[in-house]
């Protein structure tokens, strides 16, 4: 029989949730309560590193959309979330990127003491078991594995390699090691050619302690305040409205979108807001949703001479061969993630990079109908896609509500490119993988550069408002600090409310230089161990 009582309630079986649970639930004097709104994480999809493709729009999915982008053509830009266990860390293309030390060190600059990176480092190691590097930024001792793209690599990757150091990007081994800038190949959090989510490396080897307790399809639809503390939860399943209630914490790790969202519905955020939908005011909090941020690319594609890429894979009986042969090997494109290698780099020559280029061995076609997030409506045909994406973004958005019933979808206004300087820096990102796409390396694979048609500044910013597309590494909307738009300290819990936290990208005051998933486990492993010690 379920209690309704547990020491600790977390929202959200996500990338920093399940951490959570694995940590927390290592003290049986605690019971632990964990609720994930999304099924369990049993699709085939997911566990197949290659099946990351079918998981957008798709029972795994949240499937959110922003607002009519005023800067990008008015688009309503796509922003996959996950809904299962490990969130989008089930969901994700798997690459493990940490950011810069320049990141951390930001954080702990802005007062959040314990935040600088020799502070975070030990965190990150906790987490990690590499497979490839052995030093003192590495751990090998965690339960998340990551590993080098060993079970299938296209030879564009060491071209790709090659090019850039030819447009002067060194060559970098380890971008996670003690010097980030330069051009490497990905690491990834994938297993002996399985996905590597949190779910499969945190919470699924502690599910059978008797003191957690996971339950999913449940759609949290209230933090109870009382007394400006967080009492417990109200959660909705199969129809049915229950109240859970914590005698120590709730920690809200619903991501950058929900978190906030909740939060609002719960009665804390920006009064306006609150009382626009009737929603008693519990905590006036104007920070609540403020300050989104999340990284932006835009493709620079080529057509191959050689059919080589991943593009050719697509056709119903080369995908068949592909899966028969994942199924016995556990090898193939399949295998592997649909990234290849990666590049960061200055343009001001400083340490810290403005500019990443995903490198990919397929393309989407240039005529910008296909759906980046629909790998059926791809070509057939070979090629290859260097991504410059915008790091640093000076634009800041945010999330508010479109209702106040909690079934509905937030509101979400990023104000991509309302900064005139990020589209500067994306114009000379573009130019950059022209560079580098021309490059002599390329020489034996390169057919004919598709996109963009023409390399004006003019037709660039076309392709650009055309193309751009987000990195989905939302963060910053209930970011840590101790200025008038802050939400929580930086011991995470939230100002002026007890008994409640909030634990996961959405605290982050400033996005880091690079894929955020590493960085959400960070902050799970180090909010894990500040609860523990109190």
């Amino acid at each position: 029989m379920q209690i309704n009582k547990y020491d600790y309630i977390i929202i959200g079986a996500g990338s920093a949730g399940c951490v959570l649970a694995n940590r927390l639930s290592k003290n049986p004097a605690y019971q632990i309560l964990l609720i994930e709104a999304g099924k369990t994480d049993k699709k085939m999809e997911i566990r197949i590193p290659g099946g990351y493709g079918n998981l957008h729009r798709s029972s795994v999915d949240w499937g959110f959309s922003t607002v009519p982008q005023q800067h990008v053509n008015n688009r309503n830009i796509y922003l996959p979330r996950g809904k299962t266990l490990g969130g989008s860390s089930s969901t994700n293309a798997m690459a493990y990127v940490r950011g810069n030390k320049a990141d951390y060190d930001e954080w702990s600059d802005l007062g959040n003491k314990g935040w600088s990176f020799d502070e975070v480092l030990p965190y990150f190691k906790k987490s990690e078991h590499n497979e490839d590097f052995n030093d003192d930024y590495h751990g090998h001792q965690g339960p998340l594995n990551v590993t080098l793209g060993k079970d299938f690599q296209t030879p564009y990757a060491q071209a790709f390699l090659e090019a850039c150091q030819e447009s002067g990007i060194p060559k970098r081994i380890d971008y996670n090691g003690a010097n980030q800038l330069g051009v490497s190949f990905f690491q990834f959090t994938i297993k002996e050619g399985e996905r590597q989510s949190t779910a499969v490396a945190f919470l699924k080897p502690v599910m059978h302690r008797p003191n957690l307790t996971v339950i999913t399809e449940a759609r949290v639809s209230e933090i109870l305040i009382e007394s400006d503390r967080a009492a417990g939860v109200a959660y909705l399943k199969f129809g049915s409205m229950q109240k859970v209630y914590a005698s120590k914490e709730v920690i809200l790790s619903a991501g950058a979108f929900q978190s906030p969202q909740l939060l609002m519905l719960s009665g804390i955020g920006p009064q306006e807001m609150l009382k626009k939908y009737q929603i008693s005011v519990k905590k006036d909090m104007p920070g609540v949703g403020q300050n989104l941020q999340d990284h932006l690319f835009i493709n620079v594609s080529s057509l191959s001479a050689q059919q080589e890429g991943f593009n050719h894979h697509f056709k119903p009986i080369n995908q068949l061969k592909a899966l028969i042969k994942y199924l016995i090997t556990h090898k193939g494109p399949l295998a592997c993630s649909a990234l290849e290698a990666t590049a960061f780099f200055s343009l001001s020559d400083g340490t810290q990079p403005d500019l990443q280029f995903h490198f990919t061995p397929l393309h989407i076609g240039d005529d910008y109908v296909p759906d980046l997030y629909n790998t059926k409506t791809y070509p057939t045909y070979d090629g290859y896609t260097i991504a410059p994406t915008l790091l640093k973004p000076k634009s800041r958005g945010y999330v508010g509500l479109n209702s106040n019933n909690p079934m509905d979808d937030p509101l979400i206004q990023p104000n991509f490119l309302a900064v005139e300087g990020d589209l500067k820096v994306l114009i000379l990102g573009v130019k950059k993988a022209l560079e580098v796409s021309k490059a002599s390396a390329f020489k034996s694979f390169r057919k004919t550069i598709i996109i963009p048609k023409k390399e004006s500044d003019a037709a660039i910013i076309e392709h650009i408002k055309k193309g751009l597309e987000t990195v989905y590494h939302p963060v910053g909307t209930c970011k840590m600090g101790y200025d008038d738009l802050a939400v929580v300290g930086d011991n995470l819990k939230v100002h002026g409310i007890d008994g409640l936290r909030v634990v996961d990208a959405s605290i982050m005051p400033t996005i880091v230089s690079g894929n955020t998933n590493a960085a959400t486990i960070m902050i799970g492993e180090k909010a894990a161990d500040m609860i523990m010690a109190q």
